[in-house]
């Protein structure tokens, strides 16, 4: 008995679901023909408008993790310069101001830049001994 019962039940939800999926195919059409309509009335409208420039996209570079070692006075420097940066109303992460850095080293002369590694203290590279 209950075995009957329950391959009626699912012939009941079998026929519903199919109606379902059918109701469901039929409102899919009407919104794309809907968005032909509103295209079509739309189309005079936007050529009376002066056209507008495409902006020109920036391509997005990729980005690079890395890490390095530094002493802790200039870690210090960093969070100094952060601090400046956030008393004149500016938010600014770390790899921002050394990009920054960077930018301001590009663009100086050669005496310069030669001048600034100079003064840096040498540092042993990878990662500091567990104390």
């Amino acid at each position: 008995m209950k075995a009957a019962k329950s391959a009626k039940t699912e012939k009941a939800v079998k026929p519903a679901s199919s109606a379902s999926s059918a109701a469901n195919a039929n409102p899919a059409k009407a919104p794309k023909e809907a968005r032909a309509v509103k295209t079509a009335k739309t189309a005079p409208a936007s050529a009376a408008a002066p056209e507008k420039k495409p902006r020109a996209k920036k391509e997005k570079e990729k980005v690079v993790r890395d890490s390095f070692t530094m002493p802790k006075s200039d870690y210090a420097k960093i969070a100094e310069l952060k601090q400046r940066c956030l008393d004149a109303g500016i938010s600014v992460k770390k790899s921002e101001l050394l990009r920054a850095g960077l930018n301001l080293l590009a663009v100086s002369p050669a005496k310069r830049l030669i001048a600034a590694v100079q003064e840096l203290e040498a540092v042993k590279t990878g990662r500091p001994a567990k104390t």
